[in-house]
């Protein structure tokens, strides 16, 4: 069984489950996002939001494949770029922090470390860009509001979040990059087997 994971691009983005492909929770604020589905333009609307987010910051996704298969995803991005992260009673996000919006494993590929896989991809994407650290708002009670566009607290708990701002429902969790030192390990070996002896210096990098 084959897994591989690559950036989410205009040319991918038809591999997103059909409920995620038209989903603009986190693109949009409230008011706006009602608007799109109203008028049935919410899959522009995220065509939209990937192009300018990938145009004016750079990578904003991942998507995973088993056997070719589409499996899952993340999407994440700075909290300017995010409406939706000024909405909770846990914001705002740290200003160092890149915000993790959301995460999804189909069904049928749940349990196999898919997600581990994701967020790990995050992590290394953010520590070559020199970003501190991961924020999510997690979800404490299921995943119906905002038709489960929320990560659960639970999952984000069991792959190094820490809570740092508590809340009986949306707390903000936070993964730091410097100090969670098995993802730095995890993003220098994939880096060393990447580039190689053409690069010693990135498997040399300081922690």
């Amino acid at each position: 069984m084959s897994r591989r994971l690559v950036n989410i691009t205009l040319d991918n983005l038809d591999d997103l489950p059909h409920r995620c492909r038209g989903c603009v929770f986190w693109e949009l604020d409230p008011v706006s996002r009602d608007r799109a589905l109203e008028s049935g333009d919410s899959g522009l609307e995220k065509e939209a939001w990937i192009s300018s987010t990938l145009l004016e910051w750079g990578s904003c996704g991942k998507l995973v494949y088993v056997d070719n298969v589409p499996a899952g995803f993340v999407l994440y991005a700075p909290p300017l770029y995010v409406p939706r992260s000024v909405a909770f009673p846990t914001s705002p996000v740290s200003a160092d922090a890149v915000l993790l919006m959301t995460a999804h494993i189909l069904p049928e590929f749940s349990g196999g470390g898919l997600g581990r896989m994701l967020v790990q991809g995050v992590a290394k994407d953010l520590t070559r860009r020199a970003v501190k650290a991961i924020e999510a708002f997690g979800d404490l009670k299921g995943a119906e509001e905002g038709g489960g566009c929320m990560v659960p607290a639970d999952y984000l708990l069991s792959v190094g979040f820490k809570t740092i701002r508590p809340h009986h429902r949306y707390p903000r969790l936070r993964l730091e990059l410097k100090s969670a030192l098995s993802w730095r390990e995890d993003v220098e070996v994939a880096l060393e087997r990447l580039l190689g002896s053409m690069s010693p210096e990135g498997a040399l990098r300081p922690v």
